[in-house]
């Protein structure tokens, strides 16, 4: 009596899956994969919606809605491997900068209270600014691959949107403590604005 297969893991699964993309390097609608991924990959059927789902989520398999059907693909290629790297490190990075918002809110409130020009001010500020320094240097990477693999595009707008979402970020957590100062402080926000270099027309990014 034959011994029966052991069972994939979801790591397993999801290799096999990135693996049979890389393979074949076609697109395919979720019906399409149904059917291969169990025969060349051993993915029961069952799975295979669960697991697609996953690797786009994490942005290892792209998809895209033509008419009504939804296809599926991905790449081998270092530039795409090396973009999503990168990716990757942004959000560690706008991670740990969450973890340090608590901290700058309070800085920045006992730098108010004082009303004086610090170097912990400038040097917040200064983060502020190299945030947008970023998304505007993101923006004009984008442009210049617009007619290049779209998978890459789609790398580097990906991009844009982290960077985007880090200067809304740190526009909110100045609307947060500009607000903050006026209702304890009496600052208005002429004078907040004023006190810390804050452009009068500042305001939330649009990623489109």
């Amino acid at each position: 009596m034959s011994r029966r297969a052991k069972p994939l893991s979801l790591e397993e699964k999801r290799k096999r899956m990135v693996d049979l993309f890389h393979e074949t390097r076609d697109f395919m609608q979720l019906r399409e994969l149904e059917k291969i991924a169990p025969k060349q990959k051993g993915i029961i059927e069952k799975s295979v919606k669960e697991v697609l789902d996953g690797l786009v989520a994490d942005g290892l398999v792209q998809t895209e809605k033509i008419g009504t059907s939804n296809y599926y693909w991905a790449y081998p290629g270092s530039a795409a491997h090396q973009i999503r790297a990168r990716l990757d490190k942004a959000k560690r990075d706008l991670a740990e900068l969450q973890e340090k918002e608590v901290q700058v809110a309070a800085a920045i409130d006992e730098a108010t209270a004082a009303r004086q020009d610090t170097e912990e001010r400038r040097r917040l500020l200064g983060e502020f600014d190299a945030a947008q320094a970023s998304m505007d240097k993101l923006k004009a990477e984008v442009a210049k691959f617009k007619d290049r693999d779209p998978v890459v595009l789609r790398a580097k707008e990906q991009g844009i949107k982290v960077a985007v979402s880090a200067v809304n970020r740190w526009t909110d957590n100045i609307y947060t403590l500009q607000s903050y100062c006026r209702n304890t402080f009496g600052i208005s926000s002429a004078d907040f604005s004023a006190q810390f270099n804050v452009p009068d027309d500042l305001e939330y990014i649009d990623s489109c």
